[in-house]
């Protein structure tokens, strides 16, 4: 192997790259011409995607869009961007759900507001990178005040609490269980999991979380080496909230089986009803016991912005860690999320030293690094300012009348579908989902007839629900984060349910 180092005497001026005449692509002043340019033809297409769209989506089949994307030559370039903006049209715009249309009601996709979509282009262009101050400077104290400010709402001392902002709510949940794991280990056994693994009590750890919490935990468990055993499962109530005289039933339980409860997941805004479990109650228990609790409030967070009902949240500010997912309830583009910990201290147990971004003689004080706080991204964009852009135009007053109205427009559903003898409402909902079904008496398996239904609409691409089963039993599921659907668009919607359970008889 030639290890030769070559002198720039031997170099000739023609090897070398010209700046920047080869290098038109490059984002550099030079260049601003080629970017404005881009940027406005993408603009363009972004309005036709607006303004084309009469329904959430096209009702293409997946079959024709993969042959579609399939038949793209990656090898071969394209001569201009009016060629490359049409192929996209094509493959992915044209068909690309529309989320921000009233006729969208299926998943937890919120509409976005324009600040946060000012904020992007600036997040993309320059690229910063959040792990250190020398990648961000001022988004390093952006993102902290942002932190602080949520940790305020949560009813945390800003002072005590830190955070950080995370890819979504399932890696903030991974925090959250690594914390409680790690947190439990070092006080009960004065034992290092960072410095030296699992302690050989590992095995009988269990996290107690409600049937209706999010898969994420039992994913996370797995990650982490407990395995899913280690999640405890426990009954929810007739609102699907967890069962606190079942969770005390099933601590004692796991305790008299010689298992070790190590903490508690309360659930703040379920996936499929929108309720939020009894969080006064479990913090009184997570003391009893001196264990963590984590609520995962993805969902329920936008319950943080609103006066009306911010009750729904009390005994959130007892908890030892939150997840919260802006980009579910404060109307962000993806990504952004936040992990938040009362306790700021017992967040270095994630911290690690990398002599190239954060060498142990730095001061932190001085030269602050973000990367000291995270558990899986080194390389993070600076998310945090769509949302400092959504609140400084904004405002959180603005943000909690959006939430306010989405959260009215569930109720007055509610209602509507429990008067309507076609339709069994199984649960009315703390926040925005509602989960029912299409019922006719004459037919005898509504699974099939709901199941019709949801394809139908779908593959007419006129309106978009989400499903599930409870019980085993098929239901339909609005979720509601758009606050320009009307009471009047629950109607229409409720009106092409009927219309296509009607047809179910004949075409089957």
């Amino acid at each position: 192997m030639n290890n030769k180092v070559i002198s720039l005497g031997e170099l000739s001026t023609a090897s070398l790259p010209r700046v920047l005449g080869d290098f038109g692509n490059i984002f550099h002043p030079d260049n601003y011409d080629h970017y404005r340019n881009a940027v406005n033809s993408t603009l363009d297409l972004v309005q036709e995607f607006l303004y084309r769209n009469d329904k959430p989506f096209s009702g293409i089949e997946a079959k024709e869009m993969k042959e579609k994307v399939q038949q793209i030559d990656l090898n071969q370039k394209l001569s201009n961007y009016n060629e490359l903006l049409s192929e996209v049209d094509d493959i992915y715009v044209k068909h690309a759900t529309a989320f921000h249309l009233p006729q969208y009601v299926a998943h937890l996709n919120c509409p976005v507001v324009i600040p946060a979509l000012a904020g992007e282009i600036l997040v993309s262009a320059i690229n910063s990178s959040q792990d250190t101050y020398d990648q961000s400077a001022g988004g390093t104290f952006m993102e902290r005040k942002l932190i602080d400010w949520t940790a305020e709402q949560l009813g945390f001392s800003t002072a005590e609490s830190d955070g950080v902002f995370t890819a979504g709510g399932s890696q903030s949940n991974l925090m959250g269980l690594v914390m409680m794991r790690d947190v439990y280990s070092q006080k009960r056994y004065n034992h290092n999991i960072k410095m030296d693994g699992l302690p050989r009590e590992a095995g009988r750890f269990r996290i107690f979380v409600s049937d209706k919490s999010h898969f994420s935990n039992l994913k996370n468990a797995s990650i982490m080496g407990l395995g899913e055993k280690c999640i405890v499962k426990v009954p929810t109530d007739e609102r699907f909230r967890m069962e606190i005289s079942l969770l005390k039933k099933y601590i004692k339980r796991e305790e008299q089986l010689g298992n070790i409860p190590i903490g508690i997941v309360a659930t703040a805004g379920t996936t499929d009803f929108g309720n939020i479990d009894p969080l006064e109650d479990i913090a009184n228990i997570a003391a009893h016991y001196n264990i963590w609790m984590h609520v995962d409030a993805a969902y329920g967070c936008a319950l943080l912005l609103s006066e009306k009902y911010r009750n729904l949240l009390n005994g959130i500010e007892r908890a030892d860690s939150v997840t919260i997912d802006y980009h579910k309830s404060f109307f962000q583009p993806i990504s952004s999320s936040a992990f938040i910990v009362k306790n700021k201290k017992e967040l270095l147990i994630l911290k690690h030293h990398a002599d190239y971004l954060n060498p142990k003689e730095m001061d932190e004080e001085e030269i602050p690094a973000q990367i000291n706080k995270s558990i899986t991204q080194s390389t993070r964009r600076f998310d945090a300012l769509k949302l400092w852009f959504t609140l400084r135009m904004m405002g959180k007053e603005q943000l909690s009348e959006y939430t306010d109205t989405i959260i009215d427009l569930t109720k007055a559903a509610a209602a509507i579908i429990t008067e309507d003898q076609e339709f069994e409402l199984l649960s009315d909902s703390d926040l925005s989902v509602l989960v029912f079904r299409h019922i006719r008496p004459e037919i005898k398996d509504w699974d099939a007839l709901n199941q019709y239904i949801k394809m139908k609409l779908f593959y007419s691409g006129e309106i978009l629900v989400a499903s599930t089963k409870v019980n085993g039993n098929f239901y339909l599921k609005f979720t509601f984060l758009n606050p320009i659907t009307t009471i009047d668009d629950v109607h229409q919607i409720l009106t092409k349910i009927k219309m296509h359970g009607k047809d179910f008889n004949t075409e089957k």
